[in-house]
């Protein structure tokens, strides 16, 4: 992999970047349909322990021996939910939609823990794929995923990027047991190098 192709792949997103610091340093947190482990790699970078999943292992195996990081290689879309018992602090989701996860995800999340969830949505089928409807949120979904359960911090909905562009659904979203208000800010201090 080129060092162009290989940042791209393990940038973080900016809007989970954005949103990071409303996940404590020290979190147990989730990275589901982890693929490289962008997201996994920058909240280990903080001290977080991160399980990162997905049902690919050839992505997965970049990240053997990444200090606070474990994995799993699983298929969320088949079979039942591997982390019944489990509770994390932080879930992180990013360009990935399977709908019946998401009662799954909201009862993983412990009552103070944030949600990060960011993916395509309804529309972007005129930029190219996703073009589904299955794998496509419908407008406002996250927000009614979260409805009663969770306190939305940040969302948005819409067409966005000039080089690759797409249309997307973002939520933050912290649960009804989190002081309020969050702190508001970004600080980049904590990206990888």
């Amino acid at each position: 992999m080129t060092e162009a192709k290989d940042h791209a792949v393990l940038a973080p997103s900016a809007w989970i970047v954005r949103f990071a610091h409303l996940v404590p340093l020290h979190a147990h947190a989730l990275d589901l349909a982890a693929g490289h482990g962008r997201h996994a790699r920058l909240f280990a970078s903080r001290g977080a322990r991160v399980l990162a999943v997905d049902r690919d292992p050839a992505p997965l195996a970049a990240l053997a021996g990444v200090q606070g990081i474990e994995t799993t290689i699983a298929d969320l879309e088949t079979g039942a939910w591997p982390f019944r018992d489990a509770r994390f602090d932080a879930i992180v989701v990013a360009n990935y939609l399977h709908r019946p996860l998401f009662s799954h995800l909201l009862a993983a999340l412990a009552d103070d823990g944030v949600l990060l969830y960011e993916t395509f949505a309804a529309g972007n089928e005129r930029f190219g794929r996703p073009s589904n409807p299955d794998f496509l949120l419908r407008i406002g979904e996250l927000l009614d995923v979260v409805r009663d359960r969770l306190t939305v911090v940040a969302f948005e909905q819409g067409e966005v990027g000039a080089e690759r562009p797409a249309v997307v659904q973002r939520l933050a979203a912290v649960g009804r047991k989190r002081p309020w208000p969050p702190a508001i800010g970004v600080a980049d201090s904590f990206l990888p190098r």
